[in-house]
């Protein structure tokens, strides 16, 4: 299923696919990131996320300094196959704010 799973989904010319967090119990949508192929690989090795991080050119292991993990309890792809939903266990809050998700913000 791992290689499956990573040669179904459709990465950009960038190499990258979004990649939606979101609390496998809540259902909250707790932040979007990126991944590529590696990223999404260590992602199933780890059984927690790994993203690449945009700005920073590397590759960006969740919680790894802040101790707030995502477990990774199941992985859905979207009907393109150029989107990914990653349903977590979450240890903490998602946003580097300290907020449980980066959508904390109310527009209207």
């Amino acid at each position: 299923m791992e290689n499956n799973l990573i040669e179904t989904i459709k990465f950009d010319i960038n190499g990258l696919a979004p990649a939606i967090v979101q609390d496998a119990s809540t259902k909250q949508v707790l932040m979007l990131a990126y991944m590529n192929q590696e990223a999404l690989r260590q992602t199933l090795e780890k059984g927690e996320t790994v993203f690449w991080s945009r700005s920073r050119n590397e590759f960006w292991h969740k919680g790894a300094t802040s101790g707030n993990t995502q477990k990774v309890i199941e992985i859905k792809i979207d009907c393109d196959a150029d989107t990914l939903l990653i349903l977590v266990e979450p240890a903490g809050p998602a946003c580097h704010t300290g907020e449980q998700s980066c959508f904390y913000r109310n527009s209207i």
